[in-house]
């Protein structure tokens, strides 16, 4: 029982971050019918600016150490401390959470301008050359975050009060010694509220309502002198949004490099096929689904009997699922059959 909770935990870790990257693939697509090759490097994005508030909160200057007496020597001391002290420490010491606040306004602006800027003129081109221009955009991308950067992953630590691990064999009544790392339950938790909160605003919001007529039918809701461009063009904001926030919250489980949005891209779009494309909940539910048995294929156990399953196993599934389900878990006719 201990081993098969702690891979459901595994799973629901791995299947947050494909679902929360899935969901903003589906947003793009089910809105603009684009299918976006650069949506990983929105993932990473968040991530580097997580990483680009840690380095502005951490600016240091060098002051000479004084329990030294031999020789002159110095230390690094974050201005921060510096100016505040111990509440300086704590700021720096909640850096990723803080870096909320800066990702959600800068993920915001790049969404629209890369929308704008870009994909607005590839909305009647083929699915082939989507995937090619938005590729190119992302080894670009990518590319300049490495040369700022640099190409090794960066370390990054999650609060000190959640940096240990919570007894949740305690919790469901098994062995005291079963642990798990505080931080993958929160953003397990996180990327739960993220779903909600983007399936709240666009089932119960106004805005929400007239986006989604306009997925069903653009030039009906068009002729009622809505200008549903503009407002796809927010929807297309909000998917680069969710995918920001992903990446931000994601850092201190894995130090983000440069091409880390790549890896999970295509994981995701497995994802997005498998739950059906344009289905948003479909999206959401493969993710997790994908992500635990993903999980449970990694066991020890498993391996022994199926070698390498663990590196294949999503790919087996959706090619199941797809021969059985062509549209997906949950996917709308007529989508992508063209």
């Amino acid at each position: 029982m201990e081993a098969i909770l702690i891979q459901i935990l595994n799973g629901l870790d791995k299947g947050a971050a494909y679902a929360l990257i899935a969901l903003g693939l589906t947003l793009a697509f089910g809105t603009l019918g684009i299918v976006n090759f650069a949506h990983g490097v929105l993932f990473m994005l968040g991530a580097f600016c997580a990483v680009s508030v840690n380095k502005i909160l951490t600016i240091s200057h060098k002051i000479k150490d004084e329990s030294v007496t031999l020789f002159d020597a110095y230390k690094e001391i974050p201005y921060l401390e510096i100016w505040w002290g111990d509440t300086g420490t704590m700021i720096i010491d909640y850096s990723v959470p803080i870096s909320i606040i800066f990702t959600i306004p800068t993920m915001i602006l790049i969404g629209i301008a890369m929308e704008r800027g870009l994909i607005r003129f590839f909305y009647k081109r083929t699915h082939a050359e989507q995937i090619l221009v938005t590729f190119g955009l992302a080894i670009v991308v990518q590319e300049v975050i490495k040369h700022f950067f640099g190409a090794n992953p960066i370390p990054m630590s999650a609060p000190e009060i959640v940096s240990g691990s919570a007894p949740v064999g305690a919790l469901f009544g098994l062995s005291d010694s079963m642990v798990y790392p505080w931080w993958r339950l929160i953003y397990s938790l996180f990327s739960v509220i993220v779903i909600g909160g983007v399936f709240a605003f666009l089932q119960y919001t106004t805005y929400g309502m007239v986006v989604r007529a306009g997925m069903a039918d653009r030039d009906t809701v068009g002729l009622l002198g809505i200008n549903i461009q503009r407002r796809f063009t927010i929807v297309f904001a909000l998917a680069a949004v969710v995918a920001g926030l992903a990446g931000a919250m994601y850092t201190p489980i894995v130090g983000p490099d440069y091409h880390m949005g790549m890896e999970l891209l295509v994981l995701s779009f497995v994802v997005v096929v498998v739950g059906g494309m344009g289905s948003l909940p479909g999206a959401v539910a493969a993710g997790f689904l994908l992500g635990i048995l993903e999980s449970f294929a990694s066991m020890n156990e498993v391996k022994q009997i199926i070698p390498g399953i663990d590196q294949i196993i999503i790919y087996l599934v959706a090619v199941v699922i797809l021969l059985v389900r062509p549209r997906g878990l949950m996917g709308r006719k007529g989508v992508m059959e063209d």
